[in-house]
């Protein structure tokens, strides 16, 4: 691999996993975010499927990205998508079929999971191989660590437990609307208060460095 294009690969992964996190600063994914974060298994289960397809469909796209047409390309690329997702939900019915279970039909709509078809339409079908395998490992990583974080919070105020094993003693009182739909939304705007309030922390220290 040349300089330039180990450059490119660094550049777009750090791009997708911090500058770009899908999650925290692009918003995409809401759907599969705030649904299967009641626990921290679901959020890594669910952000390492995501970061496979990712991965897989951004490389494919982009090797045949001069060989597919213009008008048919945003079909082109969910049926690039839907077979590596098809793969995806097949290994984990047959390897880890409770988790299968928990993410439920979420696996099989990762075919129209905005991320993936985004970074196909705005990376994959514009870069080289090396680049785009940067952006789907970035954006995917990106998107597994912020589903963790998420679900990391809710399961430990909802339910006292960490990847299902028990935190406290019996005298926890657990937030239950930690793990219902309104603890998602909670979690999700107070973690995005904290990230951007750090963030203009670090410009506003930055641009007095300068």
């Amino acid at each position: 691999m040349s300089e330039n294009k180990k450059t490119s690969f660094i550049s777009a992964f750090f791009n997708g996993l911090i500058k770009e996190n899908p999650t925290f600063v692009l918003m995409l994914g809401m759907c599969p975010t705030l649904a299967v974060t009641t626990g921290v298994i679901n959020g890594i289960g669910m952000g390492l499927s995501t970061t496979a397809v990712l991965i897989c469909s951004n490389i494919v796209i982009s090797m045949l990205r001069k060989f597919i047409p213009n008008k048919i390309r945003i079909a082109s690329y969910i049926v690039i998508v839907a077979g590596f997702v098809t793969v995806v939900e097949m290994l984990l019915k047959a390897y880890l079929p409770s988790l299968s279970q928990s993410l439920g039909i979420y696996i099989p709509l990762i075919v129209v999971n905005c991320i993936i078809l985004g970074r196909a339409e705005a990376f994959a079908s514009k870069n080289p191989v090396g680049a785009s395998a940067g952006d789907g490992l970035g954006m995917g990583l990106g998107f597994t660590c912020a589903l963790t974080l998420i679900g990391s919070v809710r399961e430990i105020l909802g339910a006292g437990t960490f990847a299902g094993h028990a935190l406290f003693g019996s005298g926890f009182q657990s937030v239950s609307i930690m793990i219902l739909p309104p603890g998602a939304f909670l979690t999700l705007g107070i973690l995005l208060a904290i990230i951007n309030s750090i963030g203009r922390k670090v410009k506003k220290e930055g641009n007095s460095n300068d």
